[in-house]
């Protein structure tokens, strides 16, 4: 009767691994994201085939101003704050439509990246949304939301 039970719980135990595990992996590759923590920093950094991927998420981080047939899509976030920096490609950066001329971001970036350039928010010359300081260069877009929380 022991084995029996025994036997039962080991089973039930491994059908549900199994379950959370391929549930998973369904829903990470089917949105082609990818997410990485870096330990003791708080940032998290995520990549999007599309912007229509990323904003399909259900943890969607990407924001609604960013055109859906951008592609390429990065962005590192501070999980501790508001701080973000967003850079993907659109073939037509005319579709850029909640966008307006403005003097570029007076706050450095704390934020990196291998594919943010130093200094990128001091040469904004628009801004997105109500907080977005973006810079388009030939078909790529960058864009740096500034800190508002206070920081340790």
């Amino acid at each position: 009767m022991i084995h029996i039970k025994t036997a039962r719980c080991a089973a039930a135990l491994v059908i549900g691994v199994a379950a959370v595990a391929l549930a998973g992996c369904g829903s990470a590759g089917s949105l082609s994201q990818s997410i990485q923590q870096k330990l003791n920093r708080h940032v998290e950094t995520v990549d999007y085939a599309t912007g229509a991927i990323g904003k399909s998420n259900q943890n969607a981080r990407l924001p609604s101003w960013v055109p859906d047939q951008a592609s390429s899509v990065s962005e590192a976030i501070r999980t501790t704050g508001s701080e973000r920096i967003l850079r993907f490609t659109l073939s037509d950066p005319k579709t850029l439509t909640a966008c307006r001329p403005a003097s570029a971001s007076r706050t450095k970036a704390t934020l990196t990246a291998s594919w943010w350039p130093s200094g990128e928010e001091s040469k904004t010359d628009q801004l997105c949304g109500t907080d977005w300081y973006v810079l388009v260069q030939a078909t790529t877009v960058y864009a740096y939301r500034p800190e508002t929380l206070p920081q340790p």
